[in-house]
């Protein structure tokens, strides 16, 4: 399907592995100019080279912290420049350490903050004034955890709450110019994925990795993790006119395995 968004520019964060490296692929096969970002050099060369291979669209690289303010500022300015503007902001971030309540401390909590919902803040706040010029998107990837807590993530099932409640509010005060939506995914096949198993494993909570991918698609219909490119797919759709009545949602990408009604 032609989405009707080739040579438009985006902003994906975090994109040089997993989701997010997915949104800006779904993107750039479009036709977008995408900048990509993440904090390792050489991972983001590696990414840029891969996703310059995929579609037409120029994709660029820029280092940087989101969770730090100036990074994401100079994140956004780059892309400006490099891209001739900015229509499409993506905001992704890696998941806060997997704990359990009595074992956080201050910091775990300033830290999970700054990284999850100060760097959605910061770079939707920066983004603003260029996504205004045209038919602006914001498509924000979050977690289905903030439908239905997840084991062991008590630091990702609290404090993505606020940017579910952020996003909704953009929704209303950024529009008609600017959509704002949330996707919610559920387990894909990334390397957090793996993280959390190894975590699981640490602890002794599971004898052996098979044990805790069953684990992860026991309660999934679909019986198998999500594809990433899956959830790429529709973070371009959402950026894109198709969508274009869709405005303050929070979808689920889950494989049905979420047990909220909503």
């Amino acid at each position: 399907m032609k989405l009707g968004i080739e040579d438009n520019s985006a902003l994906v964060l975090a994109s040089t592995s997993g989701l997010g490296k997915a949104s800006a692929k779904a993107l750039a096969k479009e036709g977008v100019n995408v900048t990509i970002n993440g904090r390792n050099e050489k991972k983001l060369e590696e990414a840029v080279d891969e996703l310059n291979h995929v579609g037409k669209g120029n994709v660029k690289g820029t280092v940087g912290d989101i969770s730090k303010k100036e990074d994401v500022r100079r994140l956004v300015e780059r892309t400006v420049k490099d891209q001739n503007g900015l229509d499409h902001l993506v905001t992704c971030a890696g998941g806060p350490p997997s704990k359990v309540f009595i074992d956080t401390d201050d910091q775990d909590w300033y830290e999970s903050f700054d990284l999850l919902v100060m760097s959605v803040v910061r770079s939707v706040r920066e983004s603003v004034k260029f996504l205004k010029e045209g038919e602006g998107t914001i498509v924000n990837i979050t977690s289905m955890s903030v439908k239905e807590a997840v084991p062991n993530l008590v630091l990702s099932n609290s404090v993505r709450m606020s940017v579910i409640g952020l996003m909704k509010t953009l929704s209303k005060e950024l529009g008609p110019e600017i959509r704002a939506n949330s996707v919610l995914p559920g387990p894909h096949k990334t390397g957090r994925i793996k993280e959390l198993i190894e975590e699981e494993l640490k602890r002794g909570n599971i004898g052996a990795y098979e044990e805790g991918l069953e684990g992860w698609t026991e309660d999934i219909p679909m019986n198998r993790l999500g594809k990433p490119m899956e959830l790429g797919e529709l973070v371009a759709f959402l950026s894109s006119p198709r969508s274009s009545f869709i405005n303050g949602a929070a979808i689920p990408i889950d494989g049905g395995g979420s047990n909220s009604n909503l």
